[in-house]
């Protein structure tokens, strides 16, 4: 019950990471107390972002991580790549095929999957699949349980 926890929790900040990273870029805001109205403006856009990139990326996430809980993938390239993968795809998608070039922001977009996928396996990738127990060591304990 806890790891499920752990993924919510996990999505939900990666989520909220991603968005603000990409608000961050956009306003590029300086401190609140020099700029109150642009910071909050970010903050604002960020949160909003961040519920659209959600609702954009969860079924692709959610795949990634029922992969990642059912072949106890705790790697950090794992994650952080998935969600990069995630990211670009989605930012790619709808792009003429007449354009050979990346769509504009790419960069940026790949970027914000890989701060998502990082803030992911901090919370809860770490521990995928650990509700299967520990993996076998293929040695058998003696008659005397030693």
């Amino acid at each position: 019950m806890l790891q499920l926890l752990r993924i919510a929790f996990g999505f939900i900040f990666s989520v909220l990471a991603c968005g603000l990273f990409l608000a961050w870029g956009f306003f590029r805001a300086g401190h609140p107390e020099t700029d109150p109205v642009a910071f909050a403006t970010m903050v604002g856009s960020g949160l909003v972002g961040a519920s659209v990139v959600g609702a954009t990326a969860l079924a692709p996430a959610a795949a990634a991580i029922v992969l990642a809980e059912a072949a106890r993938l705790r790697s950090f390239l794992f994650h952080v790549g998935a969600a990069g993968l995630i990211a670009f795809a989605v930012w790619t998608l709808g792009t003429e095929a007449a354009d050979a070039a990346f769509r504009p922001g790419s960069a940026v977009a790949l970027a914000a999957g890989f701060i998502a996928g990082a803030i992911y396996w901090l919370i809860a990738g770490r521990t995928s699949g650990c509700w299967f127990g520990e993996k076998a060591t293929g040695q058998r304990d003696g008659p005397n349980g030693a």
